[in-house]
């Protein structure tokens, strides 16, 4: 595959030209205008009624409500082929929410890598070092680059615990795999995997503490997360204490020093949306009626190969990501060879056309579009977007 560089270089002004002057709108749409890297697209078919809502109106302490949520968390294991001894817990606040309750219940035992290359995983140092204030006790190590690639990871030292996004959201960028990860490492690894789980193979002997939130790949409903943890995990949960670091309600793990076993058998923690849960359990459900975690993934990563198809055979677009090992199929970041000012342009002509809603690229990154190209997205609409691309960058330029 031509570089980025070098394929500018050998494509003709000539051509450029004609690219700017082809402003013919395209005959087809998507059948979906739904892009948007959070919350997520609906899976192809969805009708809030078509499940059955057989707990609406109902305690989630009620029989039904607790194996709805049991339904929930059993079905999350068989389709992420989890290995026998690690939990699932449906948890408060989304993948956010998920994700601090690890941090400050596991972190501060001994040193923290935090691997970060994107806005959410900066956002997790920081928490560690300005909220946990971890370098007053331990030593805590930095390690990241800009958006559109990855710091060196083998620098990480599997002593300490790890902090790390499987999956840039926000720059698109992802970790290949986790070779990186010591299989002999006495330190803990924290991986929030939110636009990663159920659309990229994951090696789960290397990963102790994961969250996600359905609202991604599944396009469920937002508001709770997802905590899985390994045998290690519980492990150090039931054998260290954090230190004068109250701990509310909702980030409670462990009950007089040993695990609360509840939250990952259907007795969350605080009250939950069974609607939210019903929803979950309509796109596992659908999941499995398409072949389980590896149609999931083959989903996904067909979408990602038709941009990338489209990326190659146009100069003006390119992968934020610049390694092609480490591009995201789901939250694809692309940069034009336009300025900020008609990039936003861009993505209101697709608004306005309904062809794709809410493309613009994060706040914090380069200027540039995200496309979600995860699993409940049809490749087809993702084939029928691309002329409406070329469309728009010829328009945004007049």
């Amino acid at each position: 595959m031509l570089s980025t560089l070098s394929r500018a270089s050998a494509t003709p002004l000539l051509f450029r030209s004609s690219v700017r002057a082809l402003s013919a709108t395209p005959a087809v749409k998507p059948a979906s205008p739904e892009f948007s890297s959070g919350p997520c697209k609906k899976r192809p078919g969805y009708d809030l009624w078509n499940g059955n809502p057989r707990n609406l109106g109902r305690s989630h302490r009620s029989a039904v409500g607790k194996k709805t949520l049991k339904d929930a968390i059993e079905k999350t294991k068989e389709i992420l082929g989890l290995p026998e001894g690690y939990h699932v817990g449906i948890v408060p606040a989304s993948d956010t929410g998920a994700y601090e309750m690890a941090m400050w219940n596991v972190l501060g035992e001994r040193g923290v890598d935090v691997a970060h290359w994107e806005s959410f995983g900066k956002g997790w140092f920081g928490d560690a070092i300005s909220h946990l204030k971890l370098r007053d006790t331990v030593e805590v190590v930095e390690h990241t680059a800009g958006y559109g690639e990855l710091p060196d990871l083998t620098k990480t030292d599997p002593a300490k615990d790890l902090c790390f996004t499987f999956n840039g959201t926000t720059s698109g960028v992802r970790v290949p795999n986790t070779d990186f990860i010591s299989a002999d490492r006495t330190g803990l690894t924290l991986c929030d995997a939110t636009s990663a789980a159920f659309a990229m193979e994951m090696d789960w002997s290397k990963l102790d503490i994961t969250t996600y939130s359905w609202q991604k790949v599944l396009g469920g409903e937002g508001a709770h997360g997802v905590l899985i943890l390994s045998p290690r995990a519980v492990e150090r949960l039931e054998s260290y204490t954090p230190e004068n670091r109250p701990l509310p309600k909702i980030f409670r793990l462990t009950k007089k020093g040993k695990l609360d076993g509840g939250i990952f058998t259907g007795a969350t923690i605080n009250t939950p949306s069974m609607l939210a849960v019903e929803d979950y359990l309509d796109a596992l459900e659908w999941s499995e009626s398409i072949g389980g975690l590896k149609g999931l993934i083959k989903r996904s990563e067909d979408n990602l190969a038709v941009v990338a198809d489209f990326v190659e055979k146009n100069s003006w677009i390119q992968f934020l990501a610049k390694d092609p090992a480490t591009r995201s199929s789901t939250s694809v970041c692309l940069t034009l060879d336009l300025t900020p000012d008609q990039i936003k342009v861009f993505v209101k002509l697709l608004e306005k056309e309904n062809v794709a809603l809410d493309v613009g690229g994060y706040r914090d990154a380069p200027p540039s579009i995200r496309i979600w190209c995860g699993s409940t997205v049809e490749t087809s609409d993702v084939e029928a977007l691309m002329p409406w691309l070329e469309w728009a960058y010829a328009e945004a330029q007049k």
